[in-house]
């Protein structure tokens, strides 16, 4: 819900005065014209709307200039009275981790809805080993750009791009999987079941069959998002050419911290890449010289991989012999200068991530952590409630 001038004041404990005023010190402001500027807008602004800047998350702000400069931008739209109610009405000032998801979520309205994506992803998985990297790396992309509301599954329509067809996404696959789970739930429990919990759950199963149990729990109650627009993956997804500065601050605007950032990277541990991703570590002056970082051995062999120019079409390991098997390898490889990614190699340049990189070698330490980072990850901006739609179909807005 955008604010908009003579809304009557929500029913809420105590004064709306009060909890305005609460609300200066929780938000973390960026300015608007990041937002406007880049053409972005948050998840609770209706399109033709203009927003009143972007609200990236709640903090320990209580900054009065910050305070003055929100009020002043806003002002000639919306007031800050009107722009706290906003607040109010469309995020719980205290909304915990789980941005409003919860355990069973479809308990009452659809018992059979985890069941129906995990039987569904571990058929698929039993004749795709593959299958876990490209549906974590769905689920990932997914919630990099305007959270976890599945905006990624939308298909273009008319002549502006959606987020599938956006650069950095054009080697994503498998859609086809969440198609049809969506389908079977749809038979049994129709318009209930969102396709961003879909995503959510599917990524979880797939990485998980190999072991027969799910190896994190995933909270659910996400609703699906009714915009998809390519030019946001811009500035909004991790590239595999950044290094450690410029992914902790991306990170830290998700409300993800290092800990985070090393441990979602495990995720690397399955799966492959195409040479664009790393081919600048293999001639990295552009006299034909590798990147000092990379183990000298390893980047002869990713040269003969990707010779200059490069097959598109050729993949090569992200984890060197252990693609397939999602394990604390990557990290040992890491320790080695064998990460593929410039953003790999990164890891080891700070000394609080090359010393969380030792310790999750440990498998039960990266489990662990994994674990508790995609609940987080899988949290980032979730439309719940009354926000966004139930998808009939995940490539379409209803």
């Amino acid at each position: 819900m955008v604010a908009q001038r003579g809304h009557p004041t929500p029913e809420i404990g105590g004064s709306l005065e009060t909890h305005i005023s609460k609300i200066w010190s929780l938000i973390k402001y960026e300015a608007p014209w990041d937002a406007v500027g880049a053409g972005r807008q948050d998840k609770t602004v209706r399109a033709g709307t203009r927003p009143f800047g972007r609200l990236t998350g709640f903090g320990s702000h209580e900054n009065s200039e910050v305070k003055r400069a929100w009020t002043r931008e806003i002002s000639g739209w919306v007031t800050p009275w009107e722009a706290g109610r906003e607040l109010l009405e469309t995020k719980p000032v205290c909304d915990g981790a789980a941005g409003g998801l919860k355990k069973n979520f479809y308990k009452s309205s659809c018992s059979q809805a985890e069941k129906i994506v995990r039987d569904i992803t571990w058929s698929r998985a039993k004749t795709d080993p593959t299958l876990g990297s490209k549906l974590l790396r769905i689920h990932y992309h997914d919630c990099f750009v305007r959270g976890c509301d599945a905006s990624l599954l939308l298909d273009t329509v008319g002549t502006t791009p959606s987020e599938k067809d956006a650069r950095p996404n054009l080697s994503l696959s498998r859609y086809e999987v969440i198609d049809e789970i969506k389908s079977q739930i749809e038979l049994v429990c129709p318009g209930i079941v969102s396709c961003a919990d879909i995503s959510a759950l599917a990524a979880r199963d797939s990485v998980s069959f190999p072991f027969g149990e799910s190896k994190w729990e995933v909270l659910t109650g996400r609703r699906d998002g009714r915009v998809s627009l390519a030019s946001e993956t811009t500035g909004n997804l991790p590239s595999p050419f950044s290094n450690f500065t410029t992914l902790k601050q991306l990170f830290e605007r998700k409300r993800l911290n290092v800990n985070d950032l090393v441990a979602l990277s495990g995720a690397h541990t399955i799966g492959v890449a195409h040479c664009g991703g790393f081919s600048r570590r293999l001639n990295f002056t552009g006299k034909g010289d590798t990147d000092p970082s990379l183990d000298p051995v390893y980047a002869e062999f990713l040269k003969k991989q990707c010779p200059n120019p490069a097959n598109p079409a050729t993949t090569v390991e992200m984890d060197p012999q252990s693609s397939l098997s999602f394990d604390t390898k990557y990290f040992t490889a890491l320790k080695q200068n064998k990460g593929l990614f410039q953003s790999d190699a990164a890891l080891l340049t700070d000394k609080a991530s090359a010393k969380i990189v030792t310790s999750l070698q440990t498998p039960k330490d990266f489990f662990s952590e994994f674990g508790k980072s995609m609940q987080k990850m899988g949290a980032m901006e979730v439309l719940t409630g009354n926000q966004g739609e139930i998808r009939r179909k995940c490539r379409v807005i209803n």
